[in-house]
């Protein structure tokens, strides 16, 4: 997928998108690339940690500092275990707002992931297959 259609959102709206918003039109593409670039599941971690980031005004409260601290670790570790167990289907569902069809984003991981292992089976057979035969 080539990167001339993609108009990446500004800080704000990105904010926004990592909420679950959607975003205009024009970034439909950006969304696409963002759900299955090779970097998708770290994406996905940058937006949920966004998300439980005014988590870190607890610290204000009063209290015993190292109370709170493990408390909000807590928290910031529960939301990751339940984002990282939901990603595929968050990812789904952020395109589908976008205007792709369900599957769309693990269709295009998939493909992606088969060109990867044909290109590195290439690379083996190349490397330690004797040219003679198996």
């Amino acid at each position: 997928m080539g990167d001339s259609g993609l108009v990446r959102p500004n800080p704000l709206l990105w904010v926004w998108y990592a909420y679950g918003g959607r975003l205009p039109a024009r970034h439909r593409e950006w969304v696409l690339h963002d759900s299955t670039t090779r970097t998708w599941i770290l994406r996905h971690v940058a937006r949920t940690l966004v998300q439980v980031s005014p988590g870190l005004l607890f610290l204000l409260a009063p209290g015993p500092l190292w109370i709170k601290a493990l408390s909000l670790l807590g928290g910031v570790i529960l939301a990751l275990w339940y984002s990282l167990s939901y990603m595929e289907y968050t990812c789904e569902y952020r395109l589908y707002k976008h205007g792709y069809e369900l599957g769309t984003g693990k269709a295009v991981r998939d493909r992606a992931k088969q060109t990867t292992t044909e290109e590195q089976a290439a690379r083996y057979a190349a490397l330690y297959r004797s040219p003679d035969g198996p």
